[in-house]
């Protein structure tokens, strides 16, 4: 693998769930294409409340069809041993059963990412060149933190196809590959008046 700058650590992801285990609890960890990171513990209450609010209407929603789709919020694994991948994306949705005592998937259906100042690097661009790399993914959502702004990338014949930002309040989040559509206003309900 190509390593952009040796001033970051690179491991594999086996070598890299070995380092996990001495690492204190109360830290956060994850490995983009090989590259080590440490996370931020905690995040900023909005960024808190739109990933609940993007789960739960997602939970919501996929019960009431009896959909056997499911979403995942923020500690959930996403691993991918060829892309040397491990992290924690806000929201995950997988379609199907997980094994019993699963601790990660490695084949979402929908990825979502709630992007502020500090992650619009590593979001859009770091762990976006490997989340497409994933056969099982149909749609990313990039959720600005601070603003009504939501990307939506969907899975076309051939690659992936940016879709207009959504901006408007009344503005509809729609995810065909799993039948679920959200407005601006929901995503954003308590945390920016719309």
């Amino acid at each position: 693998m190509n390593r952009p700058s040796s001033q970051y650590e690179y491991m594999s992801l086996d070598d890299f769930e070995e380092l996990l285990a001495d690492k204190p609890a109360d830290e956060k960890w994850e490995l983009i294409g090989g590259r080590v990171v440490r996370m931020m513990v905690g995040a900023r209450w909005e960024h808190n409340r739109i990933c609940q609010n993007v789960a739960t209407a997602m939970m919501t929603d996929f019960r009431r069809k009896g959909s056997n789709c499911r979403p995942f919020a923020e500690t959930f694994w996403l691993k991918e041993r060829l892309l040397d991948l491990a992290c924690f994306p806000d929201v995950i949705v997988k379609c199907g059963p997980l094994p019993p005592d699963a601790t990660s998937l490695d084949d979402p259906v929908v990825l979502v990412e709630v992007v502020s100042k500090g992650s619009a690097q590593r979001d859009r661009w770091e762990k976006w060149a490997l989340y497409q790399r994933l056969p099982s993914l149909r749609h990313y959502v990039l959720i600005e933190r601070d603003q009504l702004a939501v990307d939506v990338f969907d899975r076309v014949e051939g690659g992936f196809f940016e879709r207009p930002r959504l901006e408007r309040a009344e503005d509809l989040l729609r995810l065909p590959a799993i039948g679920f559509e959200l407005s601006l206003a929901e995503i954003y309900r308590d945390v920016i008046s719309a």
